[in-house]
C-alpha cells in the first residue's frame, strides 16, 4: 500500500481533532449552533496551524445530510465527498496560481447559481493575499453582498497585505501558533498510533523545530521515523536535522566566558565537521542566550520559552554571565547575523563574531578587585595621557606664535626619536569637511530635523535600489545639512569609504533627491570627528591656521624649518604641506 505523508493522514477532518485553536472552535460552534453564520470568514495565521483545515471542517459542518451540526458527521455522502474534494459546489481555490481579475470575474459570476450538491456553496481562497489590486477591486462588492447560499472562507498568512476594504467585510479569526505542550501531545498520540518508537526529549525538539506549526511538526517525525526505521531518538534527531544540543552550547558559552580562544575555534571546526552550517549555529546561539538573558532576569522564565527543556543547567550558566555581559553578546551576535546574509564566507564571521566575545567586557556590578584592577589603571592611564597631550598642544601653539622651537632645543628625547616619521597632523584635515563650524551650527535646523524624519524612507529606498550599497550605508547617520549638502557621521571608516564611491554615491545621492525633492550632495566624517568636533577638543580652525602658517614663506623656509634642518639633517626631515 502506499504511503500516505503523516500530515495528509493525520489533517484534522473535525473540529475535536484540530491542536491549540480552542478559541476559533468555540465560537464557529457556537454560530453554527445558533444559526449565526456569516458569509465571510478571515483566517489568518502562521503557516501549519489549521487555517485551510478549518476551513473544510467548517464547508462540511454547515453542508451536512445530518446538520447543520457543530461537528460534521464525517459519514453521510456530502462529508465524504467535500473531504475528498468532489463536490463542485465546495471549491478550494489557490489565490497564487489564480491571482488575476478574469478568475475572480468568473468566479463572481458562478456565484449567482444556486447550489446543486449541497446546501450552501463554499468558496475557499488559500493565500488571498496574492491577489492583484484589480482582482480584490472586483471580489469587493460580492464579498460585502453575496447570495443567501454562498460562504466565502479567505486564508491568508499575511493579513496586513490585504486591503482594509476586504477585511472590514469579513469575520477575522486569528490562529496561534501551537504551544510545545500541546504538539508533544498531539505528536506522542500519533506515535502510538502509528507504531512509531518516540523518546519524548524527541518529540519536545520536533516541536521546537516547527515554530508552531503542526504540519511542520509532522512532517519532521516522518522524515526522521523513516531515518531511523521507526525508532526516534534525541541524538539521531539531532543528527537527523541538523541540530545542535544545548549541552554543545553550554560548553561554548563556558569557553567564551574564559576566553579560551583555541577552544572556541575547535568547536565551530567540530560543528562545520558534523554538516551544521554557519548561519543556523548563530541563530540557535542567539537563541541559547537570549533564553540566559531571560531566566537570569524573570523568575521562573522557563516557561516563558519553548526551548529550555532542562531549566537546572541554564540557571546554573545563567549566573555565571553579568546581565551587562549577556546584553553585549546578544548584540554583538546580531549585529554579525546580520553581515552574514551578505557574506561570501559566513563561517569566518561566526568564528570572527566568537572570537570578538572571547574578551568579554566585566559587568557593572563586578568591583575593581573582581576585574583585577584592569578598568581603574587603564582610566587613570587615559586621563593622564589626554593631559600630557593638552599640554603638549598648547607649548606647539606657543611656538608657532613666537616664531621658532625653542623648546625642540631644550627636548633631550628628540634625537632619539628623529629615526622614526612624525605622524603628519593635516593626515587628519582631510577626513573633516570645510565650514565644519556652519555644519555645526545647522545641526538643529529645521531642514535637518525634515530630513531626519525621512531618514528610515532614504534607507528603505537605497535598499530597493542596491542592497549592497545599503549594507555599508546603514552604518552612517545624518549630522546636519548644509546648503545643498548632507552631512552622514559613520562608526566605520571602512563602510564611509565604500560609500564615498563614485557609483555607490551617485545611487544615494538620487535616492535623496527622489526623497527630499531637490537634489543634494552626500558629504562624510567619521563619527568620532564629528562628536569631537562638537565638544570642542577638535577645532578645524587651528587646523587650517597650522596648515596656513606653514605656507607663508615670505620667498624662504620658516625658521624652525630651517632649525629643524639644522638639527636632523635632510634626508630625515619631511617638510608636507
Amino acid at each position: 500500500m502506499e504511503h500516505i505523508a503523516l500530515y495528509r493522514a493525520w489533517r484534522p477532518q473535525s473540529f475535536q481533532d484540530m491542536v491549540g485553536q480552542q478559541h476559533i472552535i468555540q465560537t464557529l460552534q457556537n454560530a453554527i449552533r445558533e444559526q449565526r453564520i456569516s458569509h465571510a470568514y478571515l483566517f489568518s495565521g502562521p503557516r501549519g496551524t489549521g487555517k485551510t483545515s478549518a476551513a473544510k471542517i467548517l464547508a462540511k459542518a454547515v453542508n451536512c445530510e445530518r446538520g447543520p451540526s457543530t461537528e460534521p458527521c464525517n459519514e453521510c455522502e456530502a462529508c465524504l465527498r467535500i473531504t475528498s474534494g468532489a463536490v463542485m459546489d465546495v471549491q478550494e481555490i489557490d489565490a497564487a496560481s489564480n491571482r488575476g481579475v478574469e478568475e475572480i470575474r468568473d468566479l463572481r459570476e458562478k456565484v449567482k447559481y444556486a447550489p446543486t450538491e449541497v446546501r450552501h456553496k463554499v468558496y475557499i481562497i488559500d493565500e488571498v493575499h496574492m491577489l492583484t489590486t484589480e482582482a480584490f477591486n472586483a471580489l469587493l462588492k460580492t464579498l460585502e453582498e453575496p447570495p443567501p447560499h454562498v460562504m466565502f472562507i479567505l486564508a491568508t498568512t499575511e493579513p496586513h497585505r490585504l486591503p482594509a476594504t476586504i477585511i472590514s467585510r469579513c469575520q477575522r479569526f486569528d490562529f496561534r501558533r501551537v504551544s510545545l505542550e500541546e504538539q508533544t501531545e498531539r505528536l506522542a498520540l500519533i506515535c502510538k498510533e502509528e507504531e512509531i518508537t518516540a523518546e519524548e526529549e524527541a518529540l519536545q525538539y520536533i516541536a521546537r523545530l516547527s515554530d508552531g506549526g503542526m504540519r511542520d511538526a509532522l512532517s519532521i517525525l516522518d522524515q526522521v521515523s523513516s531515518f531511523t526505521g521507526g525508532q526516534v531518538t534525541y541524538s539521531q534527531t539531532l543528527d537527523m536535522t541538523g541540530g545542535l544540543p544545548a549541552e554543545q552550547f553550554g560548553k561554548l558559552a563556558q569557553f567564551l566566558l574564559k576566553g579560551e580562544v583555541g577552544e572556541v575555534l575547535q568547536t565551530v571546526e567540530q560543528f562545520m565537521q558534523e554538516g551544521k552550517s554557519a548561519d543556523k549555529s548563530m541563530e540557535n546561539l542567539l537563541y541559547y542566550f537570549r533564553d540566559l538573558l531571560l531566566i537570569k532576569m524573570v523568575p521562573n522564565a522557563e516557561h516563558m520559552t519553548d526551548r529550555v527543556l532542562d531549566p537546572s543547567s541554564f540557571k546554573g550558566m545563567a549566573e555565571a554571565f553579568s546581565r551587562e555581559q549577556l546584553f553585549y553578546i546578544i548584540d554583538t551576535l546580531n549585529r554579525y547575523q546580520s553581515e552574514m546574509k551578505y557574506a561570501a564566507q559566513p563561517q569566518t564571521l561566526f568564528e570572527v563574531a566568537l572570537l570578538k566575545l572571547c574578551s568579554l567586557p566585566k559587568g557593572a556590578g563586578e568591583s575593581a578587585s573582581e576585574a583585577g584592577g584592569g578598568a581603574a589603571v587603564s582610566s587613570s592611564e587615559l586621563t593622564a595621557m589626554k593631559r600630557q597631550i593638552a599640554e603638549l598642544e598648547q607649548k606647539l601653539e606657543k611656538a608657532l606664535k613666537n616664531g621658532g622651537v625653542a623648546t625642540a632645543n631644550q627636548n633631550s628625547a628628540a634625537p632619539a626619536r628623529s629615526n622614526r616619521p612624525t605622524p603628519s597632523r593635516s593626515s587628519g584635515v582631510a577626513k573633516i569637511p570645510p565650514h565644519m563650524d556652519q555644519y555645526i551650527a545647522e545641526k538643529d535646523s529645521a531642514e535637518f530635523t525634515d530630513i531626519s524624519k525621512k531618514w528610515s524612507q532614504i534607507l528603505q529606498r537605497v535598499k530597493e535600489e542596491k542592497v549592497t550599497v545599503h549594507a555599508w550605508f546603514v552604518d552612517g547617520e545624518p549630522v546636519s545639512v548644509l546648503n545643498d549638502a548632507v552631512l552622514v557621521a559613520f562608526k566605520n571608516n571602512i563602510h564611509r569609504e565604500t560609500t564615498e564611491k563614485p557609483a555607490n554615491k551617485q545611487v544615494i545621492e538620487s535616492v535623496l533627491e527622489q526623497v527630499v525633492g531637490r537634489p543634494l550632495r552626500l558629504v562624510t566624517m567619521l563619527q568620532k570627528d564629528w562628536l569631537a568636533a562638537i565638544e570642542g577638543s577638535s577645532d578645524p580652525k587651528k587646523e587650517e591656521e597650522f596648515t596656513l602658517e606653514m605656507e607663508q614663506v615670505d620667498g624662504k623656509k620658516e625658521p624652525w624649518i630651517d632649525e629643524a634642518l639644522e638639527l636632523f639633517g635632510e634626508k630625515l626631515v619631511i617638510i608636507k604641506e
